[in-house]
């Protein structure tokens, strides 16, 4: 008769081990594999959100260059309200500079930050702005966004177009109510305010450094190599 020795817990643990061992590894291996089968569809997703964005502020008739991969990596910028890194979209014609697509803060928005994308053109205009994220009041201040503005035919944010420093003076980059140019909803004049104001210094911003925001180390020229 055969005695069937019964393993011992030590031994026990050990098998353990090794079973829960292979199978993270066969499950890491799977996880990875997943992803790496999936990320160019994540990739392609991701770009297109970013072209839809940048094609709201900007129309592709006015550049003949690829967008995302003519771009600058910007430090946390105070002036555009940016306490972290963002990216300039740089559009050329004909390789001369034809306009800047960039982030902007506007800190003070009646219920919190109010996230901004616009596009500036080389002579300084504003070719067009767009709130990105923002926690305003539904209903009240929230008109800023074409999507939630009654007024389909003129949104308010179409205002800033065709704006720059030098056509509109500096006392009138303000709402009406304060003396300025930029008309607003009766009571809810905060979000309009600020919206105004981080336009203004992200305008002020580009025509300080358009030149060297052109001019700057394409961060993605090495990739292309």
């Amino acid at each position: 008769m055969v005695t069937v020795k019964e393993p011992t817990a030590g031994t026990m643990a050990a098998r353990t081990a090794v079973i829960l061992f292979v199978f993270v590894i066969v499950f890491t291996g799977l996880l990875a594999g997943a992803y790496q089968w999936t990320l160019p569809a994540i990739q392609a997703s991701a770009t297109e959100e970013k072209m839809k964005l940048v094609n709201e502020v900007l129309p592709t008739a006015s550049y003949d260059n690829d967008l995302l991969h003519d771009t600058l990596a910007l430090p946390p910028t105070p002036e555009l309200g940016l306490e972290e890194p963002s990216t300039v979209f740089r559009a050329r014609m004909g390789g001369a500079p034809a306009a800047l697509v960039l982030e902007a803060v506007a800190p003070d928005g009646y219920a919190g930050k109010i996230r901004l994308i616009l596009a500036v053109q080389a002579d300084g205009r504003v070719a067009g702005v767009r709130v990105t994220q923002h926690k305003e009041t539904p209903g009240l201040g929230d008109y800023v966004e074409p999507k939630k503005d009654r007024n389909k035919e003129r949104p308010w944010i179409t205002q800033f177009n065709g704006l720059s420093l030098a056509t509109l003076a500096e006392k009138e980059w303000k709402v009406k109510k304060d003396g300025g140019h930029f008309d607003s909803n009766a009571g809810a004049t905060v979000t309009p305010r600020a919206v105004v104001k981080a336009v203004k210094k992200a305008v002020a911003y580009v025509d300080a450094h358009r030149d060297e925001l052109f001019a700057a180390a394409d961060k993605n020229a090495a990739d292309r190599k």
